[in-house]
């Protein structure tokens, strides 16, 4: 978590209609589904989509409301900003009507506080399910919640103009909405120290480069390089797809032989799908 320092926004104002068939929309969360491909949009672009806890909620819940036959998740922000981190106002003794203040929180015993933080990384788990993609289109700053709600995801396509930070240690804080595993993998301990202890900004060339980026491109095209995207993981057999993703995700917490077994295994899965002989 952290909160977001007043900074120039970058060059996205896209202005939407609501769409009526939504099956949620609520607290600056917005979920809608077409076919295969759902939508979840962060819809509070006059806060640049800071994020509070009504927001996670709202998030984890966009996840449990996924039809079953959805195989890609596109997560993508309203404005000029994905996510400008956490609100501000968390940090005030008041906090949020009707949410306790992290200052109250502070105060709870060790166990109230872990189920508390727990219940808000609810919000950034559900993204890497093995069933489904998730793609994170990126435009101006994701710092904080909003960096890690991006790494939450498989993959992520950035604007040129995406700006990633992690700002928490220098609010004397850690990164955790579940951010330190995926950075940890994408660019390696020396790098990801580097980032989070600093909180300097990565820009777009940089993130492709070390593999925070799995595309760049102009602003202008980044909702038809994210549906690209989309269509070409929705050629792949589904099931194919839900053990490939499985084999990858758990590679590497495995040995090499481990690995080989694992693979062994989905193989001879798929091979008695295909032949009409699985269960």
């Amino acid at each position: 978590m952290t909160a977001p320092e007043p900074l120039p926004d970058a060059q996205r104002d896209p202005s939407r209609d609501v769409p009526r068939d939504a099956l949620l929309d609520k607290d600056g969360v917005r979920l809608t589904v077409d076919g295969a491909v759902a939508t979840v949009t962060l819809a509070n672009p006059a806060k640049r989509n800071a994020q509070s806890p009504a927001m996670w909620r709202a998030l984890a819940a966009a996840g449990r409301e996924l039809p079953g036959d959805v195989r890609v998740v596109v997560l993508r922000a309203e404005g000029k900003s994905f996510s400008a981190g956490l609100d501000r106002q968390a940090f005030t003794p008041d906090g949020f009507e009707g949410e306790p203040s992290f200052l109250d929180l502070a105060r709870g015993s060790d166990a109230e506080l872990d189920a508390e933080i727990a219940a808000y990384q609810e919000a950034f788990t559900w993204w890497r399910r093995n069933d489904i993609v998730s793609v994170a289109a990126v435009q101006g700053h994701a710092i904080g919640a909003g960096f890690q709600l991006a790494l939450a995801c498989d993959l992520r396509v950035c604007a040129e103009d995406a700006q990633f930070a992690m700002r928490e240690t220098s609010l004397g804080l850690v990164p955790d909405l579940t951010g330190t595993h995926p950075l940890l993998s994408l660019v390696g301990y020396a790098r990801a120290l580097d980032i989070c202890a600093t909180g300097r900004f990565v820009r777009a060339e940089e993130a492709e480069r070390t593999g925070l980026a799995n595309l760049v491109v102009p602003l202008a095209e980044l909702d038809a390089a994210v549906a690209d995207l989309a269509a070409a993981l929705l050629a792949a057999p589904r099931d194919a797809l839900i053990e490939t993703k499985a084999l990858l995700r758990d590679g590497l917490g495995r040995t090499y032989e481990e690995q080989r077994s694992a693979e062994r295994a989905a193989q001879a899965r798929r091979l008695r799908d295909l032949a009409g002989l699985g269960e």
